[in-house]
């Protein structure tokens, strides 16, 4: 055995720089969203694949015992990446005795496969790597686990899984041999950990129950019955096992997967019974009548002022909190997305390793921001990640101290000097004694209230929205697709590789009925292609559509009613095909041909200036002029935050780019109350390009206010 000593010094000092200086915050810094391992901080362990490693050592036959039970010691002697999580004889004898059993011969075999399961990782992760709140990858149950760091009882800097368990530093076995962090094998990676590690499956609605901490959060979330709102956990009447689906994009010839699963998730921002005490005093809240009804007169607070028409209504009172115009009943349903999120992290686009920046964002320019609705219908709440707090000359740009940087805040807004939010600040603790994640849903502490208030609503919201495809439909995000898959490496153009696992991930097709308020002919289909980090598209994925498809979608929701203009980023590319869209069945304008770029002459053609030099050397009036005449033309360029980037060059922004640009499908009246709906039918003459195909990237939403600027000089921010 060889060990990299010196590699060990490292990790155990930048794991501890993690705890001392910057926590999660600082971790993040490094957080990678790619599936490939930095393999320069294991210790290198040549000639044992990881069912070798079991077989070798007795002070792990129970696990073994459990691996072989659970049938997948024949996986762990094959080649790929696993990280182990392995519990010696002696944690996993403190785990039957805490559950009055004597010996693993008691445990079924479905047990024996849980335990297996929840231990092992398709993915190879050091210490230094697990420097956020949750592993990146998912164990083989689906489930996430939860890190932290901290310290054991020799003071050494050790990562701590779901608060209780921790990785050994490094220990010295009965028979002389020494066990450490970051032990490799041929095919992984073995961590040591001093306990069993458990994962809930309670539902999200039980553990926050059982947390004393929130007690008036639940009670509300019982009293008015949005407890049972969140009790859906998974389609058992969806199945997988329909055929894969051959496509050609662009040039790539590719082919795509139904999803594994259809599970239903939710993710709730919590208030502790603290908080809730501090913001009654604030608001002169009597508690004579019990801390429901003093919850009650709070919400009445915040939410009368942005339903004055319930006010009289017979729901709105304190006898009736299940009502769905009850202030209370719209209180919580407001703290609940329709979506799982395992750590916050995954609340806004991961940070990729070779930028430094969140996924598609020039964060000298803008914070990753992503929107997400709640169960209160036609609401979301803005999530934005505090990426920098000074601009490169050195000013204050985004109003908040430096130690928020790379932290997560709810319905945030920053336009000094004439309005700051500070907005709720999301807590990424891993406590050790509560649960927070459940088997369908996860929680988070924030530290003020979320609340959809008249302010949210006019101000903090007045702005425009823009969302990844990948962002609009919860499915994606509960089921785990959002940018999955080695973003670095494209599949071969002619060969797709479609074995059960592809080597660099899985593009996705959906099947009618699997997106909510998505419906799809039976002659089209719905295709989300994996992340590229060299792709014009926006995040790295991007969807498309192909054969004589018609689709609709119900659109997100705007925060007020008024005149909203909505816009479709998409790259233009000669293989594609021409689609007509409608606005709640209306249609709008002449079809939209995707094959036609910003310097066409249906646009500005020559006149477009394609070099991102050349853009910038061009005065105020000059890009205000032109973006006048291109908004008359319905087409923006797309913003000057976007860009993608090959693996080993420079940043490519989209905004100069002559394919990529932001279409306008619908200007005008919308109403904030009710559901709406975008269609999209193929206009192409045959089977255009690669079967009509369409392409479809961001969504943006965008208020009057925003879009509306018509004095001579003046421009939407063209970030």
């Amino acid at each position: 055995m060889k060990r990299l000593n010196i590699i060990r010094k490292a990790s155990k000092a930048l794991v501890f720089l993690a705890i001392t200086v910057g926590g999660v915050g600082w971790g993040s810094m490094l957080t990678s969203c790619s599936d490939e391992p930095d393999t320069e901080h294991f210790y290198t362990f040549t000639g044992e694949m990881l069912s070798d490693y079991l077989n070798n050592r007795p002070y792990y036959s129970e696990f073994k015992t459990i691996v072989e039970r659970a049938d997948l010691m024949d996986l762990l002697a094959t080649y790929g990446q696993y990280t182990c999580f392995l519990p010696s004889n002696e944690a996993i004898d403190t785990y039957l005795h805490e559950r009055g059993l004597q010996s693993i011969d008691q445990l079924t075999d479905a047990d024996c496969d849980t335990i297996a399961r929840t231990h092992l990782v398709a993915n190879m992760y050091s210490t230094f790597e697990m420097n956020q709140d949750r592993l990146i990858t998912a164990n083989l149950l689906g489930r996430y686990i939860a890190t932290s760091q901290g310290v054991d009882n020799d003071s050494n800097a050790v990562v701590y899984l779901e608060g209780t368990a921790h990785i050994i530093f490094e220990q010295r076995l009965p028979d002389g041999s020494i066990i450490h962090q970051n032990d490799s094998v041929e095919n992984g990676i073995v961590q040591p950990i001093n306990m069993v590690i458990e994962k809930s499956n309670s539902y999200i609605a039980d553990i926050l129950r059982d947390n004393p901490k929130i007690s008036m959060f639940y009670e509300a979330l019982s009293a008015t019955n949005v407890r049972e709102q969140i009790l859906l956990v998974e389609d058992p009447t969806y199945t997988k096992n329909q055929p894969k689906y051959y496509y050609k994009s662009h040039v790539w010839q590719e082919v795509a997967w139904v999803p594994d699963t259809r599970k239903y998730g939710f993710t709730a921002f919590v208030e502790p019974d603290s908080l809730y005490q501090a913001k009654f005093e604030e608001y002169g809240i009597s508690t004579a009548n019990g801390n429901l009804r003093a919850l009650y007169d709070l919400a009445c607070k915040i939410y009368d002022p942005v339903f004055p028409e319930d006010v009289n209504a017979p729901g709105h009172s304190f006898e009736n909190l299940k009502d769905s115009v009850n202030p209370l009943h719209r209180f919580i349903q407001y703290h609940i997305m329709t979506r799982y999120v395992p750590g916050t992290s995954d609340l806004t686009a991961l940070i990729c390793k070779e930028t430094k920046e969140a996924f598609g964002f020039d964060t000298k320019l803008i914070n990753p921001v992503d929107w997400y609705q709640t169960l209160l219908p036609h609401t979301m709440l803005k999530v934005e990640q505090l990426t920098m707090n000074k601009d490169e000359a050195g000013n204050d740009c985004r109003g908040m101290d430096a130690a928020y940087v790379n932290r997560h805040f709810i319905n945030r807004r920053y336009c000094a000097p004439l309005y700051t939010s500070r907005g709720a600040l999301v807590d990424n603790t891993v406590e050790k004694d509560i649960v927070h994640d459940a088997l369908n849903g996860h929680y988070f502490y924030v530290d003020d209230l979320v609340v959809f208030s008249y302010e949210v609503q006019n101000i903090v919201q007045n702005q425009r929205i823009r969302m990844d495809f990948s962002t609009i439909w919860p499915e994606v995000m509960t089921n785990d697709m959002r940018l999955k898959g080695n973003y670095t490496v494209d599949d071969s153009q002619s060969t797709p590789d479609d074995s059960n696992t592809p080597k660099n991930g899985k593009n996705y097709y959906f099947p009618q009925g699997y997106l909510d308020g998505v419906t799809i002919n039976n002659n089209g289909y719905l295709v989300m292609r994996r992340p590229h980090c060299n792709f014009w598209s926006w995040q790295g994925d991007e969807w498309n559509l192909f054969g004589d498809y018609d689709m609709s979608f119900r659109i997100p929701p705007v925060p007020y009613s008024g005149e909203w203009q909505l816009r479709l980023g998409f790259c233009a590319i000669p293989t594609r095909g021409v689609m007509q869209s409608y606005f709640d069945g209306v249609p709008q304008g002449i079809p939209v041909d995707m094959t036609k770029e910003l310097n066409d002459e249906v646009y500005l053609g020559d006149r477009y200036i394609s070099n991102i030099s050349d853009y910038k050397k061009m005065t105020d009036e000059e890009k205000a002029e032109e973006q006048k005449a291109l908004r008359n033309l319905g087409v923006y360029r797309d913003g000057r935050s976007q860009y993608h980037f090959p693996p080993s060059g420079s940043k490519d922004y989209f905004l100069a780019h002559t394919s990529t640009h932001r279409k306008i499908v619908y200007q005008g009246y919308i109403d904030a109350t009710k559901d709406h709906y975008i269609r999209f039918r193929v206009a192409s003459d045959g089977k255009q390009g690669n079967n009509n195909e369409f392409m479809f990237d961001f969504w943006e939403m965008v208020p009057k206010s925003v879009y509306g600027v018509d004095s001579d000089g003046l421009m939407e921010d063209d970030i």
